[in-house]
């Protein structure tokens, strides 16, 4: 499964489901797919996900049990959507995801 996010403000930034519903969950959102964030509610949405990669950055998320895959940390994972969210925010519109 992909976890694809979205908004008028910026470029689709598609995710593994694992990665997608993590992140969904750390903004306060549950793991429902398809779903949206109003754009009066994604300011809080940034500030939630930024400050779960902050409490820990280096915590490292894999989207396989694959040995030969490198470990990716979640501050390098979270930062396309963590864009994504400062666009919508500038841009006062609407995020969602399929």
């Amino acid at each position: 499964m992909l976890v694809t996010f979205t908004t008028e403000a910026y470029a689709d930034i598609t995710m593994f489901g694992d990665v997608g519903l993590s992140m969904l969950r750390m903004m306060g959102h549950s793991a429902t797919v398809p779903g949206a964030i109003r754009a009066e509610d994604v300011p809080t949405a940034l500030e939630r996900l930024t400050a779960a990669v902050n409490a820990n950055p280096s915590a490292a998320t894999t989207t396989s049990k694959d040995a030969d895959e490198p470990n990716v940390s979640l501050k390098n994972r979270a930062l396309p959507l963590i864009e994504l969210l400062k666009a919508a925010v500038k841009e006062e519109t609407f995020v969602s995801w399929k």
